[in-house]
């Protein structure tokens, strides 16, 4: 219980959400700590009509007893004033399928991060697709919630959120804003990556060698896949260039995340003082990229750096798993 406690309070720190079962569970494990440090066990045992011992004990008890009830008061307090978004029904089932580098797949991940929902990642192999032959669907992100199916990254993220949120009010204004940048994100911005990542041989192979090395390959299959796979779709974006009307791919990346930084009009986030969803859209996808060399290019030559700084911040740690 006690190292329970210490793993709460190590995530707190990260900036995680602390449910108000969290909080009971850290103040049983307070209460079993000093019970279990004590020379008089029997002293500190106590029921809700009473506390046992002599009247020194029972002072003493009333006292530790009151102490932590203030503290865990006020770690209720700290832990609200820093919570990343709290959600009215959380799923108690979740997997993901997906692929580590896919902007799809990461803008499903930072939803799920931001809203602190614990869900199992499975990782698929891009090849064989065995772990989704169950599936109808044949590309990724697929999330399985509670038994039910859900594919599409956006339509992912809008019925997930209106399970875990029923009968939110929005903004009207707010929210039309909140859906034209998310359609920017899935229309324009994913476009431009594949021509970024993959804009030269040296580049596409570096790029092959970070997805092999979070994906689900075969060591063979890493082997042909970083440079059979880097060749082929260095030759693939030079036509998605084409199909896109893209003439400079760095230049429309940097235009796009001047873009995105012009529409925030000052705010730390486009939801004001806390992401909303196309913050979370645009987070997701640019992760997929951010420590390539095109993304690192990105946030030295455009202003998008203290917004995504500040996004990984309030996204914080991931709330994913792998077993």
């Amino acid at each position: 219980m006690r190292k329970a406690a210490g793993i709460a309070a190590v995530r707190r720190a990260a900036g995680g959400v602390a449910s108000a079962d969290q909080h009971h569970r850290l103040f049983q494990a307070a209460l079993f700590s000093s019970s279990s440090a004590s020379s008089s066990p029997r002293s500190h045992w106590f029921s809700y009509n009473g506390i046992t011992g002599d009247k020194a004990s029972r002072a003493a008890t009333h006292a530790v007893f009151g102490t932590m009830l203030f503290s865990t008061a006020a770690t209720a307090i700290v832990e609200e004033a820093h919570a990343k978004e709290t959600v009215k029904l959380r799923p108690k089932d979740v997997v993901l399928y997906q692929y580590e580098a896919c902007p799809f797949c990461n803008k499903v991940k930072a939803f799920l991060d931001y809203y602190d929902i614990p869900y199992r990642v499975v990782e698929v192999n891009p090849l064989s697709k065995k772990e989704t032959k169950w599936s109808e669907y044949k590309k990724v992100p697929i999330l399985m919630v509670d038994g039910e199916q859900m594919v599409n990254s956006s339509d992912i993220i809008d019925k997930l959120y209106s399970k875990i949120n029923p009968g939110a009010l929005t903004d009207s204004a707010e929210e039309s804003e909140e859906k034209k940048w998310r359609r920017w994100v899935d229309n324009h911005l994913v476009h431009i990556l594949s021509p970024n990542i993959y804009r030269s041989i040296s580049e596409a192979i570096d790029s092959f060698d970070y997805i092999t090395t979070k994906g689900n390959f075969s060591f063979m299959e890493k082997m042909s896949a970083k440079y059979v796979g880097a060749g082929a779709m260095y030759f693939i974006s030079k036509r998605l260039k084409k199909r896109h009307n893209i003439t400079d791919e760095r230049a429309a990346l940097y235009e796009a995340a001047e873009t995105w930084v012009d529409a925030l009009q000052g705010r730390d986030f486009l939801g004001g003082a806390k992401p909303n969803l196309a913050d979370l859209a645009v987070f997701g996808v640019l992760k997929s990229i951010r420590y390539l060399r095109a993304g690192q290019d990105m946030v030295e030559n455009t202003r998008i750096g203290d917004w995504y700084d500040r996004m990984e911040n309030a996204v914080g740690v991931s709330a994913g798993f792998r077993e």
